[in-house]
């Protein structure tokens, strides 16, 4: 991810902050310019739940450069009670103890520096309550 996204998505990447189609009354995050529901482009700001739970996941065995030292490692489909559903890593677990149905919260992790004196991108991955 380049710094530039980094900087402007920062606010809604760290606060989860998504919007509400005055329209249709769709929620989205992250947010988008256009309405998918119904097309429209008038917005409300909406803070997004930090809770939810694990629609479908699977277990990753190799990955990334930058995440070859954490594998294996789970990422799961997260719905919200609002219907946003977002996809991330599920963290601070054995993968035998995940599987769907599962209650979790997002935290704020670390996702990668650019490069060794780069900037680090922080991000929300999910945890079990």
């Amino acid at each position: 991810m380049s710094t530039q996204k980094i900087w402007r998505e920062r606010i809604g990447r760290y606060r989860l902050i998504g919007q509400k189609c005055k329209g249709c009354g769709k929620v989205l995050f992250p947010k988008r310019l256009i309405c998918p529901e119904c097309g429209g482009r008038d917005f409300d700001e909406e803070q997004m739940p930090d809770v939810g739970k694990i629609v479908t996941y699977t277990t990753v065995y190799v990955g990334p450069k930058f995440l070859e030292l954490d594998t294996p490692y789970i990422i799961a489909v997260i719905e919200f009670n609002n219907g946003v559903r977002v996809t991330t890593q599920v963290v601070d677990v054995d993968p035998k103890e995940v599987s769907t149905g599962k209650e979790v919260k997002l935290v704020y992790r670390k996702l990668q520096a650019e490069g060794k004196t780069g900037v680090i991108a922080y991000g929300y991955k999910a945890q079990l309550v």
